[in-house]
């Protein structure tokens, strides 16, 4: 596929939304599992995440060409990413999204994709398809019914920058995969049908919806809605963030003690903020169990 020659899609049905659209946009998150939030940030909030990114990610700026790094925890990385709590503009969506004002983070993370670097495969992050033992931290904390995505491509998503895309309608309960695939043995991913199981990353999908977004946008989807990203062809380094949260009510019991990085972020962390970190459980992403 040339990424260069992909245009923005036009489905049907709107997915862009204000600020001051909330209730039009979750109608949209909840009949095709996705919709963008424009200009949820100011430029100069934006500018302060992208140093936030690499101060968390890659301080020494070590990643070369091709590479790419993910930092989970990333609100633990210091005041330029849990800042995010103090714009309301920000907030506002989030407490639209979880349907109260007693949240606490729940997961966070930063990217960064390096020119050259590869495609990410397609992927589900629900962990709740099977109700065994969790197998690691990710069928811990993946296993709540509030969106998944509520990503920040501060950089803008655009295909020829490994801009993500989602398949439209794939968060259905009863979703079997986009046809002429098979969906792997943990409904995770999915596969053509002529071939062995494996994460697909190509992007001849039927469904398929690539984001284009402006570096203050928020992109979000439901828990299960399926996923991926281009390869990120520009001479350009891609960066995203993420802050999501749960409903404080809500209380996960990890099998993991909160590492150091999580116990000194609690102390740093100004009171006037210590309502979002009620149950905070930070992550182990080493975590298997005994």
């Amino acid at each position: 596929m040339d990424q260069a020659k992909v245009k923005k899609p036009e489905p049907g049905y709107r997915y862009e939304f204000g600020v001051d659209e909330l209730g039009t946009m979750s109608g949209c998150l909840e009949a095709h599992g996705f919709a963008i939030v424009k200009d949820v940030l100011p430029g100069e909030i934006v500018d302060d995440l992208k140093e936030a990114v690499w101060h968390g990610t890659d301080p020494d700026r070590t990643l070369k060409r091709g590479e790419s790094r993910t930092r989970h925890a990333w609100v633990e990385s210091g005041p330029g990413a849990w800042s995010l709590m103090e714009y309301e503009p920000f907030m506002a969506v989030h407490r639209h999204l979880i349907g109260t004002d007693e949240m606490t983070v729940h997961r966070s993370a930063a990217i960064i994709r390096m020119p050259g670097s590869q495609p990410v495969g397609w992927h589900s992050d629900w962990c709740g398809f099977d109700d065994g033992p969790p197998q690691n931290s990710g069928d811990v904390l993946n296993r709540g019914l509030w969106p998944s995505g509520k990503w920040l491509y501060i950089t803008g998503s655009r295909p020829v920058h490994g801009g993500l895309c989602v398949i439209e309608d794939s968060h259905d309960e009863n979703w079997e995969g986009p046809e002429g695939f098979n969906m792997t043995t943990d409904r995770r991913s999915f596969y053509p049908a002529d071939e062995e199981e494996h994460r697909y990353a190509g992007f001849d999908i039927p469904g398929l919806i690539p984001l284009f977004t402006d570096p203050g946008d928020m992109i979000v989807f439901a828990h299960r809605t399926y996923h991926g990203a281009f390869p990120n062809t520009l001479d350009e380094v891609r960066l995203s963030c993420a802050l999501g949260f749960r409903d404080r009510h809500h209380e996960i019991d990890v099998p993991w003690e909160i590492p150091e990085s999580g116990r000194r972020f609690l102390e740093d962390l100004p009171d006037h903020l210590h309502r979002y970190v009620d149950g905070y459980t930070s992550i182990d992403v080493g975590w298997r169990p005994a």
